[in-house]
């Protein structure tokens, strides 16, 4: 069996640890926190979506950037199986609204602890403070690594890598674009990275004065002159510069790439159960109960208190006028407002608010099947990394899960194809020799070891700091 290095301690990177090592497989993870798993752990404000439970069809679907590329890690490792492998190392899940996964506990220290503990029987061997500094390539083919370790560079030599790095997004939790240099300098072409699932920022002087305003079961339309490019219903928060919430998120992810082009115009739905000619009949009974007040004082009951002086602001109806002398078209034309109340979109918001990254490793230079490279053998690509981004609702998660398992698999079908005769002197840093009779070459590799591997690795542990997730 071969030797497999893992560069980047994530979700991605975790479960293609496990894998690779339940094949048989030595493996080493190189992270460069002091945990593994941060950014998983905010995951779902702390929750962990793990995955929808949903079928293929679904999964596909719900892909925004390159969804045919998955069409077959879905198939060996769809959401159904991503929840028996959690559940079979011990984690209760339930699903909730729109068939999101999350641990009964609503923790997602559980999840972290459930592949750490995994990872520990598996006998993988965990490198925090490791930061890879740059990937060894001899005759288009990888060999190893180089890591930093208390200001010195080693490199450490394998049959594989998996670069398992991450995106941009969340940068504070340690992603901050390696494996695209990683990738760039080895060949590959990088699909511009922008923040999706993201805050959307808006124009109006308004929508300020609606900070922290949620509202539930709204409809939303966004428009590029007359196309349509968005639709969706669901929920939805203004803040102090546009809006956010599940509903904004998964926009983000659609017209992200047209917001570079310039400004999108956007309607909002309050009463998306109403047809127009029950919203109308509504406000007939609103107005019937109080012909003789004015305006101001009667359309309160259709909205939250702090969005009804914007609706009489943009509205056709003057605040103070007398219900009964309101006109037939001016009741109307404020229905048209209830039923688009519109903003403006100017752009999204920055890589520290995106949940994730667009962008990424051209999926047109990977093999969809192994997850391995086409221009280099022996690099395998698994999560974040690559141009896969989906809607909200544990989707992404599965597409981590499902490209490490595939680039598990890739990478231990490499290394069993490697015969004797593929291995180069030195290919494993601290590979036991077979003639113990030799003591001056165990004396080498012993030395080998001690300059090429942290210290970490003699530790009783088996080279994994303790830490609490």
């Amino acid at each position: 069996m071969g030797r497999i290095l893992i560069v980047g301690g994530g979700a991605a990177g975790m479960m293609a640890g496990v894998q690779a090592a339940a094949r048989g497989h030595e493996v080493l993870i190189f992270e460069k926190n002091e945990k593994l798993g941060k950014k998983l752990y905010i995951t779902g404000k702390g929750r962990c979506n793990l995955t929808n439970d949903c079928d293929t069809d679904r999964l596909l679907s719900s892909v925004v950037s390159n969804g045919k590329f998955l069409y077959s890690a879905f198939h060996a490792f769809d959401s159904s199986r991503t929840m028996s492998f959690f559940e079979d190392l011990g984690v209760k899940l339930k699903t909730e609204r729109g068939n999101r996964v999350f641990p009964v506990s609503d923790h997602s220290s559980d999840i972290i602890r459930a592949l750490e503990r995994e990872l520990t029987r598996l006998g993988v061997r965990v490198f925090l403070h490791s930061p890879v500094t740059r990937l060894l390539v001899r005759d288009r083919r990888i060999i190893g690594l180089e890591i930093e370790e208390k200001g010195k560079k080693r490199e450490v030599h394998g049959d594989a890598v998996i670069l398992a790095t991450g995106g941009l997004s969340y940068p504070s939790t340690g992603s901050t674009g390696d494996g695209y240099r990683f990738a760039q300098e080895l060949g590959h072409k990088i699909v511009t990275p922008t923040p999706s699932l993201v805050p959307l920022l808006t124009k109006e002087d308004y929508i300020p004065r609606l900070m922290g305003l949620s509202l539930k079961n709204t409809a939303l339309v966004i428009r590029k002159g007359k196309k349509k490019l968005y639709e969706d219903f669901g929920e939805m928060m203004f803040t102090h510069n546009g809006v956010t919430g599940p509903m904004i998120l998964s926009a983000s992810a659609y017209v992200g790439k047209e917001l570079q082009k310039g400004e999108l115009q956007a309607f909002l739905d309050l009463k998306p159960g109403l047809s127009p000619e029950q919203l109308d009949a509504r406000i007939l009974r609103e107005f019937e109960e109080a012909p003789n007040r004015q305006f101001k004082n009667v359309i309160g009951s259709l909205f939250p208190a702090s969005l009804t002086p914007i609706m009489l602001m943009l509205g056709p109806v003057p605040p103070e006028k007398t219900i009964h002398e309101i006109t037939r078209e001016e009741r109307r034309g404020f229905a048209e407002l209830i039923k688009a109340f519109p903003f403006t979109i100017i752009g999204t918001g920055s890589f520290q608010e995106a949940v994730i990254t667009r962008g990424g490793v051209n999926v047109r230079e990977v093999n969809p099947s192994t997850m391995e490279s086409k221009v280099l053998e022996g690099l395998f690509f698994a999560g974040e990394v690559l141009d896969l981004d989906a809607v909200t609702g544990g989707f992404n998660l599965q597409i981590a899960w499902s490209t490490a398992y595939a680039a598990a698999d890739g990478a231990g079908e490499k290394c069993s194809l490697l015969g004797p005769e593929d291995e180069e002197p030195g290919s494993f840093v601290d590979r036991r020799q077979e003639d113990k009779g030799q003591e001056k070459k165990e004396r080498q590799k012993g030395e080998s070891r001690e300059n090429e591997l942290s210290d970490c690795d003699r530790r009783p542990c088996g080279g994994r700091e303790k830490h609490n997730s």
